[in-house]
């Protein structure tokens, strides 16, 4: 049997499928709800997943492909559905998963964040980070920032994405969006070349090594408003994160840099609902002169007492919020326990607020 990538993609909208998986030795699989389930039809051949990965390659990510054996691009199926695809080689061939962008973006407000975050996206300079796992929404939380600094602010906003995911229109600000591979080699270089095209706010993909984040540093500090994401989980983490990237002997120049230039850092993780949907946990910190304090001082494990009495700034814990989903009945509470930071703890905080609420 021989599968036609349009009605795969058809299916995958049909079904409500977050990721199509494209793999030698299995039929093709759509990520149901959460559950890998394969379509009805034959395992795909070692021959079959190569042919179906070439047709889609890009012809700038070839190179690329057959250099580094992995890619990142996006695609446009039909009118308003666009995927993200990360196409590879394994030891049993070659294989891609496509994964399903929103086709519309959503407001501050449906993602839970607190509107405190507004006012930290009018400000005229500053780094703000959103960290997660891969596949925990980071990259659909920056698309709505953007697209809310676009609609309520002006000025030039450049973006730098391996691959560009979301389609910004000119709204109140003028946008200009590179795709690195296509547009640019690395996000340094996007980073560099942007500095010198009059940016208002810079959104970098990725800072994925040490020339990005002292570029993203330095770009906040000199009158840029910089969001950018790190593969991280937690403000605390964050933090080390980035200071350890840099030689020993740079580190409390850099600690001394992020405690002025950074804003605010928002981690969080995807849950899924008690009726099979998706929600984002979050972990905010937005930094005030205690936070600044601490990151100076590289003292990043008394962090977590700030954005437990940070609230009225907009900060809140992820295991706060999680019993806040909890007690609302939006999530369970296994998937409470699948990603709270502290178990014990919040067995104590389950017993304690659910006797209080009785």
């Amino acid at each position: 049997m021989a599968y036609v990538m349009n009605q795969l993609l058809e299916a995958m909208v049909e079904n409500g499928a977050s990721d199509l998986h494209i793999n030698a030795g299995r039929p093709p699989s759509l990520r149901v709800r959460g559950d890998i389930v394969s379509v009805e039809g034959a395992a795909l051949t070692a021959a079959e997943t190569e042919a179906m990965v070439t047709a889609l390659l890009p012809a700038a990510h070839l190179a690329r492909f057959a250099s580094e054996g992995s890619c990142d691009f996006a695609l446009s199926f039909r009118q308003g559905v666009r995927l993200r695809v990360n196409a590879y080689r394994g030891q049993s061939g070659h294989g891609m998963v496509l994964r399903l962008l929103p086709s519309q973006m959503f407001t501050l407000e449906q993602l839970r964040l607190p509107p405190a975050i507004k006012d930290l996206l009018r400000r005229a300079r500053g780094l703000i980070l959103v960290t997660g796992p891969t596949g925990s929404g980071k990259t659909t939380t920056l698309a709505s920032m953007i697209n809310w600094i676009n609609e309520n602010e002006q000025g030039h906003i450049i973006t730098i994405e391996d691959p560009i995911e979301y389609e910004h229109p000119h709204k109140n600000c003028l946008v200009t969006q590179r795709e690195v591979g296509t547009d640019l080699s690395s996000f340094a270089e996007g980073l560099r070349s942007a500095l010198r095209q009059d940016p208002d706010v810079i959104l970098i993909g990725e800072l994925r090594d040490l020339e990005t984040i002292e570029a993203a540093i330095t770009a906040a500090e000199t009158g840029h408003l910089v969001l950018g994401t790190l593969h991280t989980s937690g403000a605390a983490r964050t933090i080390d994160r980035l200071v350890d990237a840099f030689p020993d002997q740079s580190r409390p120049m850099i600690r001394d840099q992020l405690s002025t230039s950074l804003t605010a850092v928002i981690s969080q993780s995807l849950l899924q609902t008690t009726d099979s949907k998706r929600i984002a946990a979050y972990e905010i910190m937005v930094v005030n002169d205690a936070v600044s304090a601490k990151i100076r001082d590289g003292k990043t494990f008394q962090l977590l007492t700030d954005i437990e009495t940070g609230a009225a700034l907009g900060m809140r814990s992820l295991d706060g919020d999680l019993l806040s989903l909890f007690f609302q009945g939006v999530v369970s509470e296994a998937e409470v326990f699948n990603y709270c930071q502290s178990p014990a703890a919040m067995r104590v905080r389950m017993r304690g607020e659910g006797a209080a609420k009785r």
